[in-house]
């Protein structure tokens, strides 16, 4: 699996046309060099399945998701995961994803040791499917960091599309992350979303009260 890196500015300059991968393309945000080379470097080495991992420097602190839609947008193939710097990843992680993909699920939710499976905080989805959702960007945009996974994990329930490997495993290795708080502009505007049943694409109520 090839392995390229980006900053922000070279992702929206350097391709004028998609960049197109056979596969998978991974995007890894990151603001840490070192932790995204050790990230990557294990992803590539474990993941038996074909593509590539972009990963993106935030060197203007734009946030996970516009990162994650820019790299969306500039791009071309048939899955596309997105990852953060503090992955682990276990062995075949892509190619058991893939696996659980099959022809009829759209979103896959990875093992990161917190959720689950209950949220795809990690997570590989069929572009084919994405392009229904947000106008050209993967995530809906008007999230920075936190709660863009867990609207997309509702979607995919709601559509019964939503599978779950429990060996598929991308561990989010964060040592602060039961003590640091969420992006409170995310989690209104999540709220505020939710309310509307997410431009009505939500209407279980069960799912409605997954996540608060």
């Amino acid at each position: 699996m090839q392995i390229e890196y980006l900053s922000s500015d070279e992702l929206r300059s350097q391709f004028k046309q998609s960049i197109v991968v056979q596969g998978t393309l991974v995007v890894l945000p990151f603001t840490q060099a070192k932790a995204a080379q050790q990230a990557a470097m294990l992803m590539a080495n474990r993941a038996k399945a074909p593509g590539m991992i972009l990963a993106v420097h935030d060197n203007h602190q734009e946030g996970f998701v516009r990162l994650a839609n820019e790299a969306f947008k500039k791009t071309d193939s048939e899955y596309f995961a997105y990852v953060a710097q503090d992955a682990f990843a276990g062995r075949s992680w892509l190619s058991l994803a893939v696996a659980a993909l099959g022809e009829k699920k759209n979103l896959v939710g990875f093992n990161d040791g917190k959720w689950a499976g209950s949220i795809a905080a990690f997570g590989l989805a069929r572009r084919s499917w994405i392009k229904t959702l947000y106008d050209g960007n993967f995530f809906h945009a008007a999230y920075e960091r936190h709660y863009a996974d867990a609207e997309l994990t509702l979607l995919a329930l709601q559509e019964d599309v939503y599978a779950y490997d429990p060996e598929a495993v991308l561990i989010e290795v964060d040592w602060q992350k039961d003590t640091s708080q969420v992006d409170i502009r995310d989690r209104k505007l999540f709220l505020e979303r939710k309310a509307s049943g997410f431009d009505q694409r939500v209407t279980r109520p069960e799912l409605l009260k997954m996540v608060s």
